[in-house]
């Protein structure tokens, strides 16, 4: 066992992959929920991007056929989503931020709990895989992401009942459209525009984290939030994470490198079975998966491309792409409406 490694990853090797998974949510868990300070935030948060290399690495290695019982050994957010639907009340929403990752969990938590909000659960979810838009619209019963655009799917969804949008506009432009409409689900863009925007070689990676920070705690959020709360149970989640590739090591086999750069581009998925390799533990995997059978980057690797490589991305076999927050919140009863009722 590696020092001051935690004993209980060791269990991954052995374990069933079920079990094993839920040994790696649960340690994920551990690491991103912590408490976040504004003034340490950036420090924190890259010190826990290098906490989770560790087992990241043992994923790329010595565990990696786990990525073939991903799918299947781990809670998912879209059955998540769809669970939560048919099992609350008439008042409900559900809130999906693109591409946020457990990275940003601490502001919701934080916050959620600042605010007076009751926190009913809270843990980690897996994407899709792909880890990209569309797979998830499709499993929760949408052609893709715009469909939700101002309620236009009609009945053609799984989320029977909701009134639909999908916006990338400031946060308080999206109360109107909620209108008392009692089962409501929005789609929001952000922080999904913000990592391509910020995605180019540079800072990217600081900025994003910087006006997370800024974003979750803000007032014009939280105005949006107790909106959705009103006479709803609110579930807030992401259809998936992205990773921080600017901090990945760069692969040094040129061979490799060059077998990345045809197969992926600068992408870290591609669609189809795309071409063997013959590389133990492999650098890629070829997954079949519900949304089809797709080549898929493993791991913490990054490879010269066009423009270089960019400094964030989603699609691929790591741990921060994959798995997102799921958190179910309301609003707790006034205690003083409460007493004055017979």
């Amino acid at each position: 066992m590696t020092a001051g490694r935690d004993p209980k990853l060791d269990s991954i090797l052995t374990a069933p992959p079920t079990e094993a998974w839920q040994v790696i949510f649960a340690k994920l868990w551990e690491i991103f929920s912590a408490p976040l300070t504004p003034q340490h935030a950036e420090r924190t948060v890259a010190e826990r991007e290098r906490q989770v290399a560790e087992l990241e690495l043992l994923l790329s290695s010595a565990a990696w056929e786990l990525w073939r019982d991903f799918e299947g050994g781990v809670p998912r957010t879209a059955p998540a989503v769809l669970e939560f639907w048919q099992r609350a009340p008439s008042g409900k929403a559900v809130l999906i931020l693109d591409g946020l990752s457990l990275r940003e969990t601490p502001w919701l938590l934080q916050e959620a709990q600042r605010r007076g909000y009751q926190i009913h659960q809270s843990g980690v979810r897996g994407s899709e895989l792909p880890s990209d838009t569309t797979p998830f619209a499709k499993a929760l019963g949408f052609n893709q992401r715009s469909a939700l655009e101002n309620n236009g799917a009609g009945l053609a969804h799984q989320l029977t009942g909701a009134r639909t949008e999908s916006l990338g506009v400031e946060w308080n432009s999206c109360l109107d459209w909620m209108a008392a409409a009692p089962a409501v689900v929005l789609w929001h863009h952000w922080p999904d525009d913000r990592i391509h925007q910020l995605a180019e070689p540079g800072d990217g990676f600081q900025k994003l984290g910087c006006e997370a920070a800024q974003q979750l705690t803000s007032d014009s959020f939280w105005q949006m939030i107790e909106r959705l709360t009103t006479g709803r149970r609110l579930v807030i989640t992401s259809d998936h994470g992205y990773a921080a590739a600017g901090m990945f090591s760069d692969v040094a086999n040129k061979e490799q490198a060059g077998w990345l750069k045809t197969n992926f581009g600068s992408s870290r998925f591609a669609y189809g079975t795309g071409t063997q390799h013959h590389w133990m533990p492999p650098i890629s995997l070829c997954l079949t998966t519900a949304h089809g059978t797709n080549q898929f980057a493993l791991g913490r690797r990054k490879w010269r491309s066009a423009g270089g490589y960019p400094t964030l991305a989603h699609g691929g076999l790591s741990l921060l792409e994959v798995a997102v927050p799921f958190l179910e919140i309301s609003r707790k009863p006034n205690p003083a409406l409460t007493a004055s009722q017979p």
